[in-house]
């Protein structure tokens, strides 16, 4: 047998995915959705409840810490799922983050107490690690724990308002970043609702005030913890996703085969039928990454963190495509509150940043420099490589590098520079000109390079 991916679903994971869409079509319904949304319930909590005894917050939990033991492909059933009803739920904070950090750094005791709590639906928790500026640009970790407490803030905390357990970031001396465990009723904890495009999936600020830190896993692996958990999380956060955009193109579907105009269903009209093939195309692409990605880390192949960013970057695309392109299909019904089309959207936006920005998943997947020349190596003609090096010496002896740390500081689609951002990029822009390396296509009569599309590419 080759090592080549199943990605055929076997019996028991049928009935699995047979047994779970039934449950929440009973107790997941879109008033559910809205009534978290609109802050009338509290993320939903007999959803909880009814995922806890039906094994699914516990599918991916060692049998021996009171799961289930299942693989990553069942738990990505379930994260479909709910994704296709836009659950309220804490799965991203408590399951796919959380509960894999705890398993892979807590001690035997934390492991027994935090593990089946979180199986049995009696723990949500959550990871607090994101710091910013006064301009609201992420900042170095600056959270410290002194003699065992813990001082600092955090932003940006996912279900921050509900969770009853923190693995918070911050430094104790001088060692890099670790992981502390804080409850989240313990006196000197403060919580403050942060607003977001998705209210259903609420977002806090936490403050720690001489608050009791337990330590989680060896000092100074913080941060090595947390991008292990992340790639972990994106797969199925990709596997929400792609349930989403599913629902929200059938949904579309639906409603073009229902409504007419002119005496004819529009999805009749060449140009709803684009928008629908567009939207399947973009689901299908991501459907296969995320099966690859499943698949990578049930059998902990080597290349899982690329897999994990592939997923994520193309689900998250899919989601958005797809939840965008329904409320077009649907016209102006589709921009009403009374729509569910909406729900969609915000969650697509939500959950595409969820991890962070797409730039940081991108660069995954840039390889290195050694292996994109080898790449080129093989592929480029004489002339082919001459300009390739050409390219790269010219960008390494003019490309802005004193504003890269405030490029990588500010905000995705917000550059924050000391000084005039306009004349800043400007100068850029004219550097570029001056050294023949603006609008590469245009003609060179025009100030152009006259490039041909290899070259700009």
């Amino acid at each position: 047998m080759s090592g080549f991916p199943q990605f055929d679903e076997t019996d028991a994971q049928r009935e699995l995915r047979d047994a779970v869409r039934r449950f929440l079509a009973r107790a997941c319904p879109p008033a559910v959705v809205r009534d978290a949304l609109e802050g009338r319930v509290d993320q939903a909590k007999e959803l909880w409840r009814g995922l806890a005894e039906m094994g699914c917050l516990g599918a991916r939990i060692p049998e021996a810490f009171g799961g289930l033991g299942l693989g990553a492909a069942e738990l990505g059933l379930i994260a479909h799922d709910l994704g296709r009803v836009l659950a309220p739920s804490p799965t991203l904070s408590t399951l796919y983050m959380s509960a894999s950090l705890i398993e892979a750094a807590g001690s035997a005791a934390q492991k027994a107490d935090l593990l089946a709590a979180i199986a049995q639906g009696r723990l949500r928790a959550s990871v607090a690690d994101i710091e910013l500026d006064g301009r609201a640009g992420r900042q170095a970790v600056t959270a410290r724990v002194v003699h065992g407490r813990l001082f600092g803030a955090k932003a940006l905390v996912a279900d921050g308002l509900a969770a009853d357990r923190f693995l918070v970031l911050a430094r104790e001396g001088k060692a890099p970043p670790s992981l502390f465990l804080v409850a989240g009723d313990a006196e000197g904890v403060s919580r403050t609702e942060v607003a977001t495009i998705d209210p259903s999936r609420p977002y806090a600020r936490l403050a720690f005030d001489g608050v009791i830190a337990e330590p989680l896993g060896a000092p100074g692996t913080g941060q090595a913890l947390l991008e292990r958990a992340r790639d972990n999380a994106a797969v199925f956060v990709a596997c929400e996703q792609v349930g989403g955009a599913e629902r929200a193109l059938e949904l579309a579907c639906d409603h073009a085969r229902e409504r007419f105009a002119f005496g004819r269903p529009i999805g009749s009209f060449q140009a709803v039928k684009h928008l629908l093939a567009d939207m399947y195309a973009s689901l299908a692409i991501a459907r296969a990454n995320v099966k690859r990605a499943l698949w990578a880390l049930d059998t902990n192949a080597p290349d899982v963190r690329q897999a994990a960013a592939r997923a994520y970057l193309s689900a998250s695309h899919a989601f958005r495509h797809c939840s965008a392109d329904a409320i077009q299909v649907h016209g102006g019904a589709g921009f009403m509150w009374a729509s569910d089309q909406h729900l969609f959207y915000r969650r697509a936006h939500l959950l595409s940043r969820a991890l962070g920005a797409p730039q940081a998943w991108e660069r995954r997947l840039i390889p290195a420099g050694r292996n994109a020349a080898a790449v080129a190596a093989q592929t480029d003609d004489e002339a082919a490589a001459a300009f390739r090096r050409s390219a790269r010496d010219w960008i390494v002896a003019n490309a802005p590098w004193p504003l890269k740390p405030a490029i990588d500081r500010s905000p995705p689609g917000a550059l924050r520079l000391e000084g005039d951002r306009i004349a800043a990029q400007k100068a850029w822009q004219k550097k570029k000109y001056e050294g023949g390396w603006a609008c590469l296509a245009w003609p060179q009569a025009y100030g152009g390079r006259g490039a041909t599309p290899l070259e700009r590419i």
